[in-house]
């Protein structure tokens, strides 16, 4: 029987990676680095900022100190902010109906490595900041997507014993691995790569919108 079901935020609920790689390349640019949206979406999608930033100045052959980690997350939180306020995140087909459609007894959780303060905010203005039992972000656990330490914490909090009871909804290769280390089920949605790239998950599908309650629960069977 399914014990819950754990969404992934960029990428599933909303279609926010092109504002973060727009905020990436805008806080990297006093420094002389930038990343082009293929290597974003090849290499970076996955990761939570701090994994970003020190992958990308390791790419550069660049020293980052823990002093400008920090700056450089921090500045890339407001510059992300002000694209929320500008109003450019927008919800990806299916994704607010599906969560929508779970019923109460059935806890819903997010699972991220973005920022709180970059997840409460949308999910105020998509109508659901009150759909999810527990909320886990980048600043929760010492490491990020792919190690499977977020799923892993969202499963406690949960008290959930029997992880293979549990969905995670992913649209990425690292989000994927994470969710299986963490002994989960998980279905992809390729919103953000090939189904090619998703095939470690336990079912694809091409938009959520083909996904109901049922569907979900068959899955953990």
């Amino acid at each position: 029987m399914l014990s819950a079901v754990i969404f992934d935020f960029d990428g599933v609920i909303v279609d926010s990676e092109p504002m973060h790689f727009k905020a990436f390349n805008e806080v990297l640019e006093p420094s002389g680095k930038s990343i082009t949206w293929e290597a974003y979406c090849e290499i970076y999608i996955g990761f939570d900022d701090r994994d970003a930033f020190k992958a990308i100045f390791k790419a550069n052959g660049a020293k980052l100190s823990t002093r400008d980690m920090r700056r450089l997350i921090a500045a890339k939180a407001d510059a992300f902010q002000v694209l929320i306020q500008n109003g450019d995140a927008t919800p990806l087909p299916g994704a607010i109906e599906l969560i929508k459609s779970i019923p109460v007894r059935l806890p819903v959780a997010l699972c991220s490595g973005a920022l709180k303060e970059d997840i409460l905010p949308i999910l105020k203005n998509l109508g659901i900041e009150n759909a999810f039992t527990v909320i886990v972000t980048a600043e929760d656990t010492p490491k990020s997507k792919p190690d499977p330490a977020p799923y892993k914490l969202a499963l406690e909090k949960l008290n959930i014993s029997d992880a293979a009871t549990a969905l995670a909804i992913e649209d990425t290769p690292a989000g994927i691995l994470s969710a299986k280390k963490a002994g989960m089920k998980v279905l992809a949605v390729t919103n953000s790569y090939d189904q090619g790239y998703l095939m470690e998950a336990d079912s694809i599908t091409d938009s959520l919108e083909n996904v109901s309650r049922p569907k979900l629960e068959n899955l953990v069977l």
